[in-house]
């Protein structure tokens, strides 16, 4: 066990004149260092100093290799690592998933019943057809976009955003902040959308703000970066408890290991006098996507077993082909599993940014990771601290959107919020009436809100 728990020794000097750096610095210099292949893949770091959320008890860094599992894995061996604490002989407790089945899944229609209903069950039936051939469509057009973004026919553009080359060999910087799970839930509400939708606009219009104001391009100007977002491909949605997911049963769909998928997720970045576009967007973008079974493709591609990737159905096929012509099947799949490294490379290598809820991808100069926890989300950016050097200036461009989205989210009644990024921004007040404006909190680039007080 001492070759897995590990309590470091820090410098007494550092981690009292500013502990949080301290507790940074350390997890920073874990991204670069190999783990020790000759025993089992994992470790516990523990650093028992007081930061600012933890004031009264250790930080704890658990460092596990990909090939152990993936982040549902993970997350629900943390939990049964742990108690309820109204019960403390009891695990916790989490509530169960709205949804049962792939998010793609396509509702199957209605039984001809009754000659009454068959007009209503054919019409149905036409309806599902529909979503049917919507879903193959997008399917094909996504699968596309995929392999020619892995074989670098498709790319993202440099922007200060993008990770340069070899971005994966420098050390990496994780910074946090807790949101409001509360008023991330306000704008769902007020939207009509889901959390991951509010979660994505608050990304699209945080990137929005840190781009133009490093780059001080044109207010004018919007462009568009995309983001490889790994996906849970259990039919169990959420996390399942430990037990279930060690159950051998191939009826299991919550089984343990690496079931997760890739899809590619458009973000726009703009500047917009509404900060709810940015909500409406994501919103748009996320509804597209799950009618699509792209990252359903990209598991198949590139699936993790072992800790390597190997191509199925594509490469079993080839190697039995090459297998009869003598070429021996251990050169066939060393091959393949290059190949497969390759392509799932490339796609990280063309795209901007990455979604995970677990520490993963290192390709990339930035990784975003939000986890729900109790009343609040915890926002966590994995950055190449190279590429990001005001890395914490960033986190505030995530809270300072969050506050503008919720902002306008909550006008109701008689008074309409316009937020803007400068300026009186102009809005129609319908049947002629007049408006009274009232200048709010106004920094720089942090970006303008009113209200405007409607008068009969």
């Amino acid at each position: 066990m001492d070759d897995h728990i590990i309590v470091p020794e820090l410098d007494p000097a550092a981690m009292s004149a500013d502990p949080d750096k301290a507790l940074e610095d350390y997890v920073s210099s874990l991204s670069t260092r190999p783990m020790d292949h000759s025993r089992p893949l994992w470790e516990v770091h523990v650093l028992d100093f007081p930061t600012a959320e933890a004031a009264a008890a250790a930080a704890v860094a658990l460092c596990v290799h990909h090939s152990v599992g993936d982040g549902v894995s993970m997350l629900s061996l943390f939990m049964a690592c742990t108690r309820s604490a109204a019960d403390p002989g009891a695990l916790p407790s989490l509530p169960p998933g709205r949804r049962s089945g792939p998010v793609y899944a396509v509702r199957r229609p209605p039984p001809l019943s009754s000659a009454a209903g068959a007009l209503d069950a054919l019409a149905a039936l036409a309806v599902w057809l529909l979503s049917f051939l919507v879903l193959a469509w997008h399917t094909v057009v996504d699968v596309v976009c995929f392999f020619a973004t892995a074989v670098s026919l498709l790319g993202d553009a440099p922007t200060v955003l993008k990770g340069k080359e070899d971005t994966e060999f420098e050390p990496r910087r994780f910074v946090n902040r807790t949101l409001s799970l509360d008023g991330i839930k306000s704008v769902k509400n007020a939207m009509s959308c889901t959390v991951n939708d509010v979660l994505l606009g608050i990304t699209s219009s945080a990137l929005s703000r840190y781009y133009f104001r490093r780059t001080g391009e044109s207010d004018s100007k919007s462009m568009t970066v995309r983001s490889a977002v790994l996906v849970n491909l259990r039919a169990t949605p959420g996390i399942p408890a430990l037990a279930s997911m060690m159950e051998s049963s191939k009826d299991n769909g919550a089984r343990w290991g690496n079931k997760l998928g890739y899809m590619l997720i458009p973000f726009h970045l703009a500047k917009h006098d509404d900060p709810l576009e940015y909500v409406r967007k994501a919103t748009k973008v996320a509804r597209r996507k799950k009618s699509s079974m792209e990252s359903v493709f990209g598991s198949q591609t590139f699936r993790h077993q072992g800790g390597e990737l190997s191509v199925l159905a594509v490469s079993e096929f080839a190697i039995l082909i090459l297998h009869r012509i003598l070429i021996p099947d251990r050169v066939c799949e060393n091959l393949f599993v290059q190949a497969a490294a390759a392509l799932c490379y490339g796609m990280f290598a063309h795209t901007t940014l990455s979604f995970s809820n677990m520490i993963g991808p290192t390709e990339q100069a930035l990784t975003v990771h939000y986890q729900s926890y109790m009343n609040s989300v915890k926002l966590v950016l994995s950055v190449d601290e190279t590429q990001f050097p005001d890395s914490h200036r960033l986190l505030d461009d995530f809270a300072e959107s969050l506050r503008l989205i919720r902002k306008a989210a909550s006008c109701s009644g008689g008074s309409v919020c316009v937020c803007g990024w400068g300026g009186l921004a102009q809005s129609p007040v319908p049947g002629g009436r007049s408006a009274t404006g009232f200048r709010k909190t106004c920094r720089g680039d942090a970006g303008c809100c009113f209200q405007l007080s409607i008068h009969r």
